[in-house]
């Protein structure tokens, strides 16, 4: 005799891990998850293995990894193999991503206490100009230019 598995209503799956309905449904219209069927009054049935998939795609999000990514480990996943691979190449995308912002916000803040540490008193105001002290150096790379 086989025991068959039950079915859970979007509400428990949402009781059971902590997404949302609205979020579930979500999922569903993008084919990261699919309801197993419906109950006669239209609820949503979802196998167990439905809270495994949600619990895989919160983490992968926390991790960096876009609903379209999750959605292509998943389709590895869905044929039948091992997603590892294709996990550790977006990974590995992720952080040369995240090394990328760090240069720029670097940069930025370099940039930013150079401003900061040449503020000695509140310039006079100029016509034409907002704050000369963020404005001076566009607005010579604007006469530069013009020259």
């Amino acid at each position: 005799m086989l025991v068959q598995e039950r079915s859970l209503l979007i509400g428990q799956v949402t009781a059971m891990s902590g997404v949302p309905i609205r979020t579930i449904r979500y999922y569903e219209t993008l084919g990261l998850l699919q309801s197993s069927s419906r109950t006669e009054g239209g609820f949503r049935q979802f196998s167990p293995d439905v809270l495994t998939r949600l619990s895989f795609i919160k983490r992968a999000q926390k991790l960096g990894l876009s609903l379209e990514e999750i959605q292509e480990i998943l389709d590895v996943y869905d044929r039948g193999n091992l997603p590892c691979g294709e996990v550790k190449e977006k990974l590995e995308d992720k952080l040369r991503q995240i090394d990328r912002q760090i240069q720029q916000l670097m940069t930025l803040q370099a940039e930013l206490k150079g401003l900061l540490s040449g503020w000695e008193s509140v310039p006079v105001p100029q016509p034409g100009t907002i704050c000369p002290i963020i404005q001076a150096d566009e607005d010579d790379k604007a006469t530069e230019a013009r020259n």
